[in-house]
């Protein structure tokens, strides 16, 4: 199989900055997805939302931001990857490296810039389209991977 793109999606809390959980794709079209334990210096904040997870959910099942970190580190090391939401994703996953005073190792580019054949916009409907075909939520990352990724395919244009 030719390498596919790198997308990436980050969920966040209703505040937009907590990132709750990430997913990714691999060079080979697979999916790596995982719900993220929150710092203790996040928790310290006010108003916190954790989206539909409870602390303990993501305590339990999720792995630590610097896990993250070394995952994405070994995954995508010094590449662009692409996103439908950089502002979100790109303040979520600057979060996670100030947690640990790291620089971003990755830069985040919009998805639609993949396809400049396209018409501003159609990239856009064809997305909203293929989640309303999938029956997928477009606020959970490993079905906006899942989404980007098809369309890549279904576009049919070089990788």
């Amino acid at each position: 199989m030719d390498e596919v793109p790198g997308f990436i999606a980050v969920e966040t809390g209703d505040d937009g900055g907590l990132p709750l959980a990430v997913a990714w794709t691999l060079r080979d079209g697979r999916i790596k997805h995982t719900l993220i334990q929150p710092d203790d210096t996040w928790l310290d904040e006010e108003l916190i939302s954790l989206g539909g997870y409870s602390l303990e959910e993501l305590n339990s099942i999720g792995v630590s931001p610097l896990d993250v970190i070394r995952e994405l580190e070994s995954d995508h090391f010094s590449e662009t990857l692409y996103t439908a939401g950089i502002g979100d994703d790109e303040a979520a996953l600057s979060r996670l490296f100030d947690t640990y005073g790291l620089d971003p190792f990755v830069e985040l580019a919009p998805a639609e810039t993949l396809y400049a054949a396209l018409d501003p916009g159609d990239w856009s409907r064809a997305r909203g389209e293929l989640f309303g075909e999938l029956g997928l939520e477009p606020l959970r990352p490993e079905h906006e991977v899942e989404v980007m990724l098809l369309l890549h395919r279904r576009l049919g244009l070089p990788d």
